[in-house]
């Protein structure tokens, strides 16, 4: 056997070394940039197509028992997109602010719900759905929020939903800036503002998160 099989069997499959491209995203690079995005920037609308193209990473994803329950409206029609933003709520960790500031309001949102009743394997697809989701929001340029606190009623009654919300995620392009710091001495893991505005978000080490 040549010694350089293995170079040229490498060519015969991927190509040329030279020619050969660089990923432009890598897993970390686009954890690092998924944070929760309360103010948006409105110069930058998302339109319909986006939000399918979003949504679209449900048909590759895992699924619990391949039930593959969950049912996704998109909300972009401006009378549609008021009622949503009057039935969330954000930054309840930080009340005086009154997030989103006016004008950086969400304008385009993805309403998750079940097609059957929740039940917990739902809810273990809800938790791959919406990360997926917005990692390939992420991957695409824009950020988002996943909200829980929000009006099902009135919401699935102003969009005539046939089933009720499980989650609202709202998306579009960030008008804030963040970073991860380490946890406080005393352990507390609210988010907060620093004196330049952005956003800071505590996260644990590696170290203690693993049990030993």
């Amino acid at each position: 056997m040549a010694d350089n099989y293995l170079e040229k069997r490498y060519e015969e499959v991927f190509g040329s070394k030279k020619t050969v491209k660089r990923v432009g995203h890598t897993l970390d690079s686009l954890l690092l940039k998924n944070r929760s995005c309360r103010g948006y920037d409105h110069s930058v609308r998302v339109g319909e197509d986006v939000l399918r193209k979003i949504v679209a990473v449900n048909t590759k994803i895992p699924s619990a028992r391949n039930q593959q329950a969950l049912r996704f409206r998109l909300v972009v029609a401006e009378d549609e997109v008021s009622v949503v933003n009057q039935n969330i709520k954000l930054g309840g960790a930080l009340p005086e602010l009154h997030l989103p500031f006016p004008g950086t309001e969400p304008l385009s949102f993805i309403i998750v719900c079940s097609a059957i009743e929740p039940e917990r394997y739902v809810y273990v697809d809800l938790g791959i759905s919406l990360q997926s989701m917005l990692l390939k929001a992420v991957e695409i340029g824009l950020n988002g929020i996943i909200i829980c606190a929000f009006n099902a009623k009135e919401i699935a009654e102003a969009l005539h939903l046939e089933m009720p919300p499980l989650a609202v995620l709202a998306v579009g392009k960030s008008a804030e800036r963040f970073k991860l710091v380490d946890m406080p001495a005393d352990g507390s893991v609210k988010y907060y503002r620093d004196a330049d505005g952005v956003h800071c978000v505590p996260k644990r080490s590696l170290e203690e998160i693993l049990l030993h």
